[in-house]
């Protein structure tokens, strides 16, 4: 095993189609026109010395090292700086050239250590390759004049040190903090001699707007800025690509190694998603793997009030079956159910629902995933025909109007926010909407044209608006809609929406939002070349979720912005593997590629393949799971990979509905609230042991690959199958591989996928088969998936969550930078520096009104429960809107949401529940119980969390 390596070549690739031949030394080179003479050397295999140059950034031409002769032309230009021409005849290799160079060296090494030998970059560093390359022996200048050698380090961050001492002022990492992240926390400070890097206004990058994404560590050529795990453990010996286990974007990674402990993470600049870049989470946060909390030993008890006992792997499976056919011989085949991960490989989920649907004898699986994105599925499959994303990430780059709707791209999805901002930087417009003054209305060179702050759950009147106008004021892309689109139910849709009670103006007083405002926004959407729509959480999570999506479908239809480059509807998934737990049939209704289970021809097919008989019946979604074991009738519950006791709404009605099962089974890496109510815990695998794929928002496959071997023993898909055969229905697979070949055999959007195909070509995005053998970037060109596109009717009916005297606040949810969903991972790491509490945002005014100072605690109440929280006063936040994460346990977020859902998937709504605010010093009733709770998992054997170690 060996590094991977890429090669640097300098500067970005140039996109132009004409061609340009040259000569550099002696050598004929054509490439395409507007490339520089260092990327066309480099295409021949002749580097040229450079400092500050690298591909991922745009040419500066500061260092002077790379300096050529060219026939014709006076002095010595950079080469980096210096675009092809025809007939060009280049010289990287002369007499004069080599001593400019070293002369340039010189001035460098006269002003930075000379301690190689100990130094944490030996060996992977440019400043001492360009020394070798120049031949530099000796400095003429000595060392003994001014220089920044005793310059102070900045140990303020986490996961990186920043020596001045050994800067040499290339610009690198301040370019990599604006042309890759678009963060701008990073600058040139002072002129001259005193010349320095500076985080902020000098003040460390800590408290500096820096937000450890890792891209300035990255194109440091020196060891000014490195990896304290490098520092501490050395330089790593070999490398294995894999997939980032965090978000939606779905990041390559290069996991660089010493043996089986991980160095360092590096974005791997081939990677489809993310081309070499990464945020704080992917690029730092991967020590939860190796963290000591982690449970590596099955363990079983008879009683939820009992303590765990170890045993082998074989005692826990025949224990955990004896208990489940116990159960369906006493209650039922019905009686027990199963939920799915989205945090686990497409391989991991697909063998779960196949062991319900086969082993269990039913269709009772449903997933995460449908508590946050199902409404996505649901409304493109009506409109457009299949359940997915339209786009992939690099059509935005394309994009002239993008529109981001109930979604913090900053914040959530970081690097896809950065691939924004850079189309925003460069002109395309901005529409927010959202209740929240999120970052990007308003950021370092990004300033959105329209920021539209509705009032939450009033999504579909606002669409309807939008709608209104275009149609109203002849914005209408009439040939578009005849040629690719329903006549019918555009005819239906279009006097629905033409009707006066869904103008701006009408809804103005539901919305809040200004009606100028709205209709100017809808005209710069539909008067676009390119239009795109973004969304997330904002956008599902509410009771009318689907029709929310249905409504933003017929927006995008209306105005011709579906099936091309730079515009469709995009959701940008919350977790790493939400698009592929769908995919994989993890729904009680739907086998996998979204085929209903009651169909027989479907249904056959996977008949004859798992030689079984399938229910034809749908099976209980996890709501109907809950209501069905408090009603006495559902028992066994297996959960993969979710912790359901913290993530789902009204957690005390999902703590008795656990307390009331006979045998729940957990599958994870840690002890979770979830465990406190379970009878078997199978430790699982973290994303550096798993082989399998993950399908990110833009439906492309990654592929997943180990780089150290199972902790606990046995891959988290082997256990499953294991699982099965104890149920009475063997499942045998002897790879992963194996396990995809039989997902593309029976689902026609994987047919052509294979471990082969994606090691080939790295990965692919869905639809893949016969025709589309390497994937599908860009969805329904020419036509749609179902044909022709259907308009819906899309009825704005309010929440039956409303405000009162009681309870007059309305609080809405959402996710921050550097945590993860319910934390477990993230509060595992040293990303607790950034935000180690839950806090709740609340408007100046409503905080006066309540005589709430900043940082008081505050009681925050719902007719469902009650939690204590720290309150920021921040004017983020409307009036009569306050604003929490959920990312820690003990703050029990979901105690105060409520059981209203989505009409059509029971998606919970999570984005709109009415609470009141006081003051208080007390901890709230659940936080009571949570820390009982805690101190009765220490005395049976549930180890605390203890972040960071």
């Amino acid at each position: 095993m060996t590094l991977i390596k890429e090669l640097d070549y300098g500067t970005p690739k140039s996109t132009a189609t004409e061609l340009v031949t040259l000569e550099i030394d002696g050598q004929e080179v054509t490439v395409p026109a507007g490339t520089s003479i260092m990327r066309a050397a480099m295409d021949r295999g002749v580097q040229i010395p450079k400092l500050c140059a690298t591909d991922m950034l745009e040419s500066f031409g500061s260092c002077r090292l790379c300096l050529v002769e060219i026939e014709g032309r006076k002095g010595t230009p950079a080469s980096c700086t210096t675009p092809v021409a025809p007939g060009m005849k280049v010289k990287t290799q002369t007499e004069r050239l080599a001593r400019l160079r070293k002369g340039v060296m010189e001035l460098y090494i006269s002003d930075h250590p000379l301690d190689c030998l100990t130094c944490s970059a030996n060996g992977d560093c440019e400043l001492q390759d360009m020394a070798g390359a120049v031949g530099l022996r000796e400095v003429r200048y000595g060392y003994d004049g001014d220089n920044h050698l005793d310059a102070a380090k900045d140990e303020s961050n986490p996961y990186f040190t920043f020596d001045p001492a050994k800067c040499i002022v290339c610009s690198r990492c301040v370019r990599a903090c604006e042309e890759v992240q678009g963060t701008f926390a990073l600058t040139i400070d002072d002129r001259g001699f005193a010349s320095h890097v500076s985080a902020g206004m000098d003040e460390g990058f800590l408290s500096s707007e820096c937000v450890s994404c890792g891209a300035c560590v990255q194109a440091c050529p020196t060891a000014t800025l490195t990896e304290k795990s490098v520092i501490e453990m050395g330089q790593p010996e070999h490398s294995v690509l894999t997939t980032c286990a965090y978000c939606g974007v779905g990041c390559s990674f290069k996991a660089e190694m010493k043996g089986e402990e991980v160095v360092r993470m590096v974005p791997y600049k081939d990677g489809g998603a993310n081309e070499g870049h990464s945020c704080v989470k992917g690029r730092f946060a991967f020590g939860y793997a190796t963290h000591k909390d982690r449970q590596l030993k099955p363990m079983i008890r008879e009683r939820i009030t009992d303590p765990w006992r170890e045993v082998s792997w074989d005692e826990a499976i025949t224990y955990a079956a004896t208990r489940l056919k116990d159960i369906q011989a006493r209650y039922g085949r019905g009686s027990i159910g199963g939920i799915t991960s989205s945090r686990c490989t497409n391989e991991e989920v697909y063998v779960v629902q196949k062991m319900i649907r086969a082993a269990f004898g039913n269709n009772n699986v449903d997933t995460c995933a449908r508590v946050c994105h199902s409404p996505t599925g649901y409304g493109l499959k009506q409109t457009l025909g299949t359940s997915a994303g339209t786009q992939d990430f690099k059509s935005v780059a394309k994009a002239d109007v993008i529109m981001v709707i109930g979604a913090n791209p900053t914040d959530a999805h970081p690097v896809f926010a950065s691939r924004m901002k850079r189309r925003l930087r460069e002109g395309a417009k901005l529409i927010v909407v959202d209740p929240r003054r999120i970052e990007l209305v308003k950021s370092p060179h990004v300033k959105a044209a329209y920021h539209l702050p509705l009032r939450p759950g009033t999504n579909v009147a606002v669409m309807n608006a939008m709608a209104h106008v275009i149609v109203t004021e002849g914005l209408v892309d009439r040939a578009y809609v005849e040629e690719r689109c329903e006549p019918k139910d555009f005819a239906l849709w279009e006097k629905f929406i033409s009707a006066p009670e869904h103008s701006p103006e009408a809804v103005e007083a539901i919305t809040g939002v200004p009606a100028a405002e709205l209709r100017a926004a809808a005209r710069l959407y539909a008067s676009a070349p390119n239009a795109a729509i973004y969304y997330g959480l904002g956008v599902t999570e509410h009771s009318q979720g689907s029709t929310m999506v249905m409504a933003m479908a017929n927006l995008a239809m209306a105005t011709g912005n579906i099936g091309r480059e730079g515009v469709g509807i995009n959701p940008l998934r919350g977790q790493n593997n939400v698009q592929g737990s769908c995919d994989m049939g993890s729904f009680p209704h739907e086998l996998t590629g979204y085929r209903h289970i009651s169909d027989t021809t479907v249904r056959s097919q996977f008949e004859s393949f798992w030689n079984v008989p399938l229910d034809p019946e749908p099976g209980l979604r996890i709501p109907n799971m809950f209501a069905a074991a408090i009603d006495g009738s559902f028992k066994g519950l297996f959960v993969q990979g979710e912790d359901i006791a913290q993530s789902d709404p009204n957690l005390k009605h999902v703590g008795e509905a656990l307390e009331s099962m006979e045998c729940v089974i957990v599958q994870d890496l840690f002890l979770n609230e979830t465990a406190a109510f379970a009878h078997v815990f199978f430790p699982g695998t973290s994303f550096l042991e798993k082989d399998g794929t993950f399908t990110n928002a833009e439906r492309r496959i990654n592929r997943v690959r180990p780089v150290m071997k199972e902790k606990q023993g046995m891959s988290e898909w082997e256990i499953v199958c294991r699982l099965s055969a104890a149920l009475g229905y063997p499942m045998h697979y002897n790879s992963a591989a194996e396990i995809m070949d039989e997902i593309a055999a029976l689902t026609p959007s994987f047919a052509g996928v294979s471990f082969d195909l994606l090691d080939r070509v790295g990965s692919v995005q869905w639809p893949c088969n016969e025709n589309a053998p390497e994937g599908t970037p860009v969805m329904h060109i020419g036509k749609f998936v179902r044909g022709k596109g259907r308009f819906m009717i899309t009825e704005f009916v309010a929440t039956p969550e409303r405000t009162n005297r009681s309870f007059p606040l309305i609080l809405t949810t959402g996710r921050i930078l550097s945590q993860y969903n319910v934390g477990a991972q993230t509060r595992r790491t040293e990303n607790v520096a950034w935000h180690n509490e839950d806090v709740l945002e609340i408007h100046p005014f409503d905080a006066e009104d309540r005589g709430i100072n900043d940082g008081d605690m505050v009681s925050l109440t719902s007719r469902i429960g009650g939690i204590t929280l720290r309150a920021v006063i921040s004017d983020r936040m409307p009036q009569g809107v306050v604003y929490t994460t959920f990312h820690h346990p003990m703050t029990g977020a979901n105690v105060i949401t409520t059981e209203y859902s989505d009409w059509a998937t029971s998606c919970p709504e999570y984005k709109v529940t009415a609470v009141q605010v006081t003051r208080s010093n007390q901890p709230s009733d659940w936080q009571r119980e949570w820390e009982v709770r805690e101190t009765e998992h220490k005395r049976v054997g549930i180890k605390p969390l203890v972040a960071a170690e």
